[in-house]
């Protein structure tokens, strides 16, 4: 018997992350069936859906194979270099966000260079060139210093706070060395770190979800609190119409994430940009009308955006990070646990192998009132670390429950 070919696709992503593997998910809802570039037949996106390429995102006939017959290219990582994009886009291949676009989560000295000049509030900031440049930019802040590759970092890679000038320095020459640009930064006097989520459409028709804390430890993202408590509603909508704006002036389609700092002082700076479905919008999945996912789909197709409220008053999500040592106990006997104790955990699992520290999930959990917040976390934080470890780290003992 013939098997029916599979359907030209509408949306095809380059990247077969968990990303992608979301994505495709909110799209079957849809009708679409997203085709993905993914480097092996193992990753998360390439288990779920039919339409797979297997190659390389630093490869143009990969990109283009990709690209072929689909009404437009997105992505589930911004490292596919600039050049080849535009290469695409003067094939004629629809690309969002376009690569003028892409550029400014790509390269974080552009970021800052033109975010400062629309009038956005960053950290101090200077490219560094040489070691001279970095002494200079330490003694006109009076204060420690970040050092960041301009390039290719997520999740804390590429970001090192120095202790002190002398291990700024090292930093930075270790940076140079290897051809890598460098940037510095005033270290910020934080109280908490913030992420407004937008997306927009070619249309330009623009829609935000609510602005959630984001909670960092060794530079991943642990918890996500939606929305962020305690922030003034004046400021949440200002944290949402500066990333409307930007979504605006620098021409995103799809996806965009502003990962904001909110200082002591109450002011708030923005520290990156990502133009793609992102962590701090995985709660959406449970606790919005709309997930980003399925946002993500309609913007880059232009279809008319989706309804970005809340379902309740709060949610928190937890990321699933794997354990220095992989548990005997399965992931199915993990999960068997876990719905026993928590039946109201909404788990989202990416199949991946678990390694130290690698996002292998997440965990929503959905609240009626927000005084309710301190016992969601503490249930985010024990589901987590029991879904990662097989432990439960307040001893609980379901053959005595």
């Amino acid at each position: 018997m013939a098997v029916p070919s599979t359907p030209k696709p509408s949306v095809a992503m380059v990247g077969g992350g968990q990303l992608a593997r979301m994505t495709h998910q909110a799209a079957i809802a849809l009708g679409q069936s997203l085709r993905v570039l993914a480097l092996s037949a193992d990753d998360p996106a390439a288990q779920v859906t039919p339409d797979v390429v297997i190659g390389s995102h630093t490869d143009l006939e990969d990109l283009r194979r990709v690209a072929a017959g689909a009404d437009v290219l997105t992505f589930d990582h911004e490292h596919v270099p600039t050049e080849l994009l535009e290469k695409l886009v003067a094939d004629g291949v629809n690309v969002a966000p376009p690569p003028r676009a892409l550029v400014h989560a790509q390269d974080k000295l552009v970021m800052r260079h033109r975010l400062a000049a629309l009038g956005a509030a960053v950290p101090r900031y200077a490219g560094i060139a040489n070691l001279a440049e970095l002494d200079a930019f330490a003694r006109r802040i009076d204060g420690p210093v970040v050092v960041k590759a301009v390039r290719g970092g997520y999740d804390g890679r590429g970001v090192r706070m120095a202790r002190d000038p002398l291990h700024a320095r090292e930093i930075a020459a270790s940076f140079l060395a290897d051809g890598v640009p460098v940037l510095a930064e005033e270290q910020v006097d934080l109280r908490r770190e913030l992420s407004a989520l937008v997306a927009r459409s070619p249309f330009g028709q623009g829609a935000a979800w609510p602005v959630v804390e984001t909670v960092q430890r060794d530079g991943i993202c642990v918890q996500v609190v939606a929305p962020a408590p305690n922030l003034p509603e004046q400021v949440a909508a200002g944290a949402q119409q500066l990333a409307l704006r930007l979504a605006a002036e620098l021409g995103v389609v799809g996806v965009l994430a502003v990962e904001l700092f909110e200082t002591v002082g109450g002011e708030l700076l923005v520290n990156e940009l990502a133009m793609r479905p992102h962590n701090s919008g995985h709660w959406t999945m449970d606790g919005a009308r709309t997930s980003q996912f399925e946002q993500h789909v309609r913007a880059v197709l232009d279809y008319p955006l989706g309804d970005t409220d809340a379902v309740v008053p709060v949610t928190v999500m937890a990321n699933v990070l794997g354990a220095a040592q992989p548990p005997e106990m399965t992931v199915d006997e993990r999960l068997h646990h876990l719905f026993a104790r928590m039946p109201d955990a909404r788990v989202h699992l990416y199949g991946k192998q678990e390694r130290p520290g690698r996002k292998v999930g997440h965990v929503n959990f959905l609240g009626t009132d927000m005084a309710q917040l301190a016992a969601l976390r503490k249930r985010a934080e024990l589901a987590a670390h029991w879904l990662s470890h097989g432990q439960w780290t307040d001893g609980w003992d379901p053959h005595h429950e």
